[in-house]
């Protein structure tokens, strides 16, 4: 671990004026819990400006939601405790639901809502009929600490989202040009491609949507968040189309007479362009090099062997490889440029990019909602049957753990960081609030005596490893201290209210332990299995209605499972591109299905039918099953009767061709060369045996 660097130090120091700025202020207006606000600078602070602001809105939002239900909700039920417990746990457990449905920034404000009910109701059970006044002052109070986080990081050497996002954009593109330039480049020595970034790769375009989403906040370009999502959409189809080329070059290499002169030597030029840093040589050559790829195309691709045909499949690959590293670099430059010098037009046209649709596990969704909801309800009920006084704390915690971590495959490990985490922000307390601030006479002395804890702990915010733990220490620790205009401390209110803290926490990890002993293997288990039914259905022609979801969902899962298989040390991330690459042929096969008349079509359809029995198969058994050698003479026979109809210049036809090599290698890597057959084409509306 490094020493804090100046932006470091910077971002807290930052942190700590807005929070001291906050405490003051709230002081000042006498707000009955002025350590509120300082919480919520915490809460709300990122190092960057645009992210800043973007919790600031979620977290005004899910406060004023969550406040509002309470002062509704309360009276109506204030007096059946039971039927208070199931609402508020039902409340929770609802808007934790939206709040997993939602995987943007945007989602927090559903997250805040959910606990920030039970925060306010509880505490006033005994007093019902001030739950208006104390909803309102813990608005102003949250409301305060936003202002006053916002208006500094916005003032103060803001942290602008941009360089940030452009900077992240360079490291992902750095790691995709490796894995394109070794693949390009390697020898037939060599058996496979060894570069270690593609594992990461889709996990990191998961994380660029955070950013996107926090650049419309630090930007008022809307020209700049548009070409970041463009961006972001052809990084996405990078994955399948070096994932594609991998596997074909392998295919070739396996063949008799191995690679051709031409193609190599045209692959290695492919790979020294992509590795260029200067943006104008990549415009000046890219015509340069397609114009090669066709010439290429017509002397060496032409006949109808299975070699010729992985030669034009690995040249459409290179192609497409082409247009999209084209549009890339030159949305990166739009991206980095304030003034955009040139106006961008898409070279990579092949397939819809760019679309939203997500992946989303409902089953798992239902359950860490009702798990919430459960733990909350039996929280209540063990309060109210030990009729323990501070038992409203306890239940808060269990509220804020079980929302906090909901949307982890395995909650109880952060939890158990998160007591640990409290228990430690408990002795920090005890040591100054017994110790220390006794001692402080005026607000100055207060400030001074806090800065060296919290200055310490805000230089870990800017670290993505630590940003958790500096986030309980001082949210807990600001929270605790529960500083007033004056110092009036009772111990023994202070030990119950931690003691509440501890057993919230530690009925939540219980709780979460046992009732949810599975984790991240079940999470993989489930992503496969929804990989294979979408695989299944689309091969059924079910799912059709929109190529751009399909494809974004398709990269979307991808990107869920890649750290996922890191994390547990799986080996299935093979499987899993292989998957993806079979979905995008699929999805040409059924697109251009119905361009191929008589033989050529039912053959097309043939295939399509062995591809859904194939994935019903891995559904129904709960593994991928080994590949049918029916389905490899489905695809063989497709070849031959799209083959023999003599129209290789047709635009639909060359789609199918390489839509079905891509399956072949994809579902069959070690099956021999395909033959073209010499028995008569197959009759429309005929049948394989």
């Amino acid at each position: 671990m490094t020493l804090p660097g100046w932006r470091d130090w910077l971002f807290s120091a930052k942190a700590f004026a807005a929070a001291m700025l906050a405490l003051y202020l709230a002081m000042a207006l006498s707000l009955p819990r002025p350590y509120w606000a300082m919480a919520t600078v915490y809460v709300v602070s990122h190092p960057l400006t645009g992210a800043t602001r973007s919790k600031a809105v979620y977290r005004i939002g899910g406060t004023l939601l969550g406040a509002s239900a309470a002062v509704i909700l309360l009276p109506l039920f204030v007096n059946a405790p039971t039927l208070l417990s199931l609402v508020v746990a039902l409340w929770t457990g609802t808007l934790l639901s939206i709040s997993l449905l939602d995987r943007t920034p945007r989602s927090y404000l559903f997250m805040l809502s959910a606990y920030t009910l039970p925060m306010i109701a509880l505490p006033a059970l005994n007093s019902p009929e001030g739950i208006f006044d104390l909803a309102l002052a813990r608005s102003e109070e949250i409301l305060l600490g936003i202002l006053c986080a916002s208006v500094v990081s916005a003032l103060v050497w803001p942290g602008k989202v941009a360089p940030i996002f452009s900077a992240r954009i360079a490291s992902w593109l750095g790691d995709a040009r490796d894995w394109a330039c070794e693949l390009l480049q390697q020898s037939a020595a060599a058996s496979q491609p060894m570069h270690a970034s593609r594992h990461k790769l889709a996990a990191d375009i998961l994380a660029l949507d955070q950013f996107i989403s926090h650049l419309s906040y630090d930007t008022t370009s809307f020209a700049m968040v548009k070409n970041a999502r463009e961006l972001r959409g052809r990084m996405s189809m990078l994955l399948p189309i070096l994932s594609s080329l991998t596997e074909t070059k392998q295919a070739l290499l396996r063949q008799q007479d191995g690679m051709p002169a031409g193609l190599s030597a045209l692959m290695h030029e492919v790979a020294q362009w992509m590795a260029s840093p200067d943006l104008g040589h990549i415009r000046r050559e890219a015509p340069l090099l397609q114009r090669r790829l066709a010439a290429l195309k017509q002397l060496i691709a032409s006949g109808d062997s299975w070699q010729a045909l992985l030669i034009a499949h690995g040249l459409a690959r290179l192609q497409s490889l082409i247009n999209l590293w084209l549009d890339c670099r030159l949305l990166q430059q739009l991206i980095a440029e304030e003034h955009p010098t040139f106006q961008w037009k898409p070279a990579y046209r092949h397939w819809p990019v760019g679309g939203t649709a997500r992946h989303y596990d409902y089953g798992m969704m239902a359950f860490s909602s009702l798990q919430a909801s459960v733990a909350i309800f039996l929280a209540c009920q063990l309060w109210i049957q030990l009729g323990w006084t501070d038992g409203a704390g306890a239940v808060i915690m269990v509220a804020i753990a079980s929302c906090f971590f909901a949307a982890l495959d395995e909650p109880a490990p952060m939890m158990r960081t998160f007591l640990i985490w409290a228990v430690v922000s408990i002795a920090l307390t005890t040591v100054l609030l017994f110790m220390v601030i006794p001692a402080a006479y005026t607000f100055e002395m207060l400030v001074a005596m806090l800065a060296i804890p919290f200055l310490l702990v805000g230089t870990l915010f800017t670290r993505p490893q630590f940003t958790m733990i500096a986030m309980m220490l001082t949210v807990n620790t600001a929270t605790f201290l529960s500083l007033q205009g004056a110092y009036d401390t009772d111990f023994t209110a202070f030990f119950n209210g931690n003691v509440a803290t501890v057993v919230g926490v530690s009925f939540a990890l219980l709780f979460s332990l046992l009732v949810r002993p599975f984790g991240i293997e079940l999470a993989i288990r489930r992503l496969r299995r929804a990989s294979w039914h979408d695989l299944a259905e689309t091969a059924a022609g079910r799912r059709l209605d929109d190529y751009t979801r399909l494809t974004a969902r398709m990269l979307d899962r991808l990107g869920l499972l890649i750290p996922r298989l890191a994390a547990s040390g799986n080996e299935q991330l093979p499987q899993v591109f292989n998957e993806l690459r079979a979905g995008f042929s699929v999805l040409h096969l059924q697109r251009e299905e119905n361009a191929q008349a008589g033989p050529a079509g039912v053959a097309v359809q043939q295939v399509l039918d062995a591809v859904e029995r194939h994935y019903r198969q891995a559904l129904a058994q709960r593994q991928q099953p080994q590949a049918d050698v029916r389905l490899l003479q489905c695809i063989d026979d497709a070849l031959n009767q799209l083959l023999a109809s003599g129209r290789r210049s047709d635009h639909h036809l060359l789609t199918v061709l390489n839509a079905l090599v891509e399956l072949r290698i994809t579902l069959f890597p070690a099956a021999g060369s395909y033959a073209m057959a010499v028995s008569p084409p197959l009759p429309a509306g005929g049948s394989t045996p």
